[in-house]
C-alpha cells in the first residue's frame, strides 16, 4: 500500500470524564468511526471514516461527543489551493477515478436570494393583516387559455387544460425510490397529501404501497424510463420529463446496483444487483419537435388527463430553451440551478456547470412574457430554494412554485454530511440497508414535513400581508417588490429589479 497523503476532515473529541463506554456510538454508526477496544477498555475513533453526520453526538447519552471540522492550517496549501482541492488531488492520485458528491453545490458562488430584499407597504398602499383578513396561497399549475371562449349561445366555455392545484407555492422536488428510503418516500408522499401539494417520485418508477396517494404525487420519466408504464403513468396527477438537473447538466443518472435490492429492483424493473444508468441524453429526443412527440405520447398515455412538465437545468442559454419547451405542448416547465442537490454527481460538474437558479428564472419569465407566451406554460424552480423568503422572492421574479428537497431532508434529519451516494445514511434517509432505514419513521417524518411547511405557508402570508398583497397570484413577476442590494447594473437587468433606494 502507498502513502495516504490525506488527513482526516472531521475530528472527533470525547470527554472522557464523561464517556461511560456505554458504546452507543459505535451502535448509532454505520460508518465504523467508533470501536471499544478490549486491550485499554476505553472507546476509540477512526477520523478518517468520519462524515460528520452528527449521529452519535446526537445519541450520546453523556453528551460526551463533540464532532469538529478539522483545522484548515493543517493541510491549508493557501488561497489558490484551499484543503478541499488538496484532499480531492491526494484522492484522485490515490485512485485514477472520477470523483463523486452528494447534495448541492458548497462552492463559494453568489447566493443571490441573499441580495434581493422584499419591499414592504406602509401608508400609501397599507398592509394587510394575514390574522384578521383572507390569504390566497392557492396557485394552479397548467396551461392556461389565450383568451375567453363562448359557444353558439354567446355562454363562456368552461373546458381548461388539465391543472393541478396547490394549497401553497411549494412541491416536494424529484428524489427517487432507491436513492432515497422507502420510510422517506412515504413521509413526503404523507406530508404531500396532508398539506395539499405535490411530491415528486423522482426516476425509477412509484412502490405499489403508494399508489394510494396519486392525487398528490407526480410521476418522473427519465432517459433511463426505469419503472415507467402506463399504470405508473395514471398513478400520478401530473408526469415530468426530466431532460436534465442542476446538480449535473448534461449528465445522466447512475443507481448503483448495490442499491437496486428487493423491492427497489421490481420498482424501476431492474435486475437485482445491476447498475441503473440512464443516459445524459433521451436517444429519442435530439430536437424541440422530438421533445413534443414524448410529450403528446404521454398525453395520449394518459387520456389528455394530466399536465405534463419537462425540467432542465439551469443553463447560460436557458430562455431560448424555455421558449421551445413552451411551444412543445408542455403544460409547465420546471428549471433547477446550479446548487440543486444530488445523490451523487460528478465533483467537477456540480461545482463548475450552470448557472444560479435566480438568474435563469428572471431570463426566462421575462423571455416568455416578451413572446407573449408566458401563460402557456408553468413555471417551477427549484435549486436551493432554502425557505419562505426564498420562495416570495421567486414567485416576484416569476414562478408560479418553487420545488424544494434539501430542506424537507433536512426535516427528517439529514445532517448534510454529503455521503449519500455511499448508501451509508446513519439517518436512515439515503439508504437501503434495513438496519438504517428503520432509524427514520414515517409518521414523526410526515409530521415534521408538515410543520415545516405550514411555517413556510405562515411566513408567506407574513410577506404577502407586509407587501400590501392578498394573493399570491398577485405576486407572480411582481419585481416592483423585490430590490437588490450588492449588485452590479447588469445583474440588476438580468433580475429586472432595482436597487435599494430607488
Amino acid at each position: 500500500m502507498g502513502i495516504d497523503y490525506s488527513y482526516p476532515l472531521f475530528e472527533v473529541v470525547r470527554n472522557e470524564s464523561r464517556c461511560t463506554n456505554c458504546r452507543v456510538c459505535e451502535k448509532q454508526c454505520a460508518n465504523g468511526v467508533h470501536r471499544f477496544s478490549e486491550q485499554s477498555a476505553t472507546m476509540e475513533c477512526d477520523e478518517r471514516l468520519c462524515v460528520n453526520c452528527q449521529r452519535c453526538a446526537a445519541f450520546c447519552p453523556e453528551d460526551a461527543l463533540r464532532i469538529y471540522r478539522a483545522p484548515e492550517g493543517l493541510r491549508a496549501g493557501g488561497a489558490n489551493w484551499p484543503s478541499s482541492l488538496m484532499e480531492e488531488t491526494y484522492k484522485q492520485a490515490a485512485t485514477g477515478g472520477v470523483l463523486l458528491s452528494s447534495m448541492g453545490s458548497p462552492a463559494a458562488q453568489p447566493v443571490y436570494w441573499d441580495k434581493l430584499l422584499v419591499n414592504a407597504s406602509q401608508v400609501t398602499n397599507p398592509p394587510i393583516d394575514p390574522l384578521r383578513e383572507p390569504m390566497e396561497t392557492r396557485v394552479s399549475l397548467g396551461r392556461t387559455p389565450r383568451s375567453i371562449k363562448r359557444d353558439d349561445q354567446g355562454r363562456i366555455v368552461c373546458e381548461m387544460p388539465p391543472h393541478v392545484t396547490l394549497s401553497m407555492p411549494v412541491v416536494f422536488s424529484a428524489m427517487s425510490y432507491g436513492a432515497i428510503s422507502y420510510n422517506a418516500h412515504e413521509a413526503l408522499a404523507r406530508a404531500a397529501e396532508e398539506l395539499g401539494i405535490l411530491y415528486n417520485t423522482g426516476e425509477g418508477g412509484l412502490h405499489q404501497d403508494l399508489y394510494r396517494y396519486g392525487s398528490n404525487t407526480m410521476v418522473q420519466v427519465a432517459s433511463g424510463r426505469f419503472g415507467v408504464y402506463e399504470g405508473y403513468l395514471k398513478a400520478g396527477v401530473a408526469i415530468e420529463i426530466k431532460m436534465g438537473q442542476g446538480a449535473k447538466p448534461g449528465i445522466g443518472g447512475h443507481l448503483p446496483g448495490a442499491k437496486i435490492v428487493g423491492d427497489v429492483s421490481r420498482t424501476r424493473m431492474v435486475p437485482e444487483g445491476s447498475d441503473a444508468i440512464s443516459p445524459a441524453p433521451h436517444h429519442d429526443i435530439y430536437s424541440i419537435e422530438d421533445l413534443r412527440q414524448l410529450v403528446y405520447s404521454l398525453k395520449e398515455a394518459t387520456d389528455y388527463e394530466k399536465p405534463v412538465f419537462v425540467k432542465v437545468a439551469a443553463v447560460h442559454n436557458i430562455a431560448a430553451i424555455a421558449s421551445g419547451i413552451a411551444r412543445s405542448g408542455a403544460d409547465g416547465i420546471v428549471i433547477d440551478g446550479f446548487r440543486g442537490g444530488t445523490g451523487a454527481a460528478p465533483t467537477r460538474i456540480r461545482d463548475n456547470v450552470g448557472i444560479p437558479i435566480e438568474l435563469a428564472l428572471a431570463s426566462v419569465d421575462q423571455r416568455l412574457r416578451d413572446e407573449g407566451i408566458r401563460n402557456e406554460v408553468s413555471l417551477i424552480v427549484s435549486g436551493s430554494i432554502r425557505s419562505s423568503a426564498d420562495v416570495v422572492k421567486a414567485v416576484a421574479l416569476g414562478a408560479d412554485a418553487c420545488g424544494v428537497a434539501t430542506a424537507p431532508l433536512l426535516a427528517l434529519g439529514c445532517h448534510l454530511c454529503r455521503a449519500c451516494r455511499t448508501g451509508v445514511c446513519n439517518w436512515g434517509i439515503a439508504t437501503q440497508d434495513p438496519s438504517l432505514e428503520k432509524r427514520l419513521n414515517p409518521d414523526r417524518g410526515a409530521q415534521r414535513l408538515v410543520n415545516l411547511m405550514r411555517a413556510w405557508q405562515r411566513e408567506i402570508m407574513e410577506f404577502m400581508g407586509a407587501m400590501g398583497i392578498n394573493s399570491i397570484e398577485a405576486l407572480r413577476g411582481n419585481r416592483l417588490m423585490l430590490r437588490g442590494v450588492g449588485l452590479n447594473s447588469r445583474e440588476l437587468a438580468i433580475l429586472g429589479v432595482a436597487h435599494a433606494g430607488e
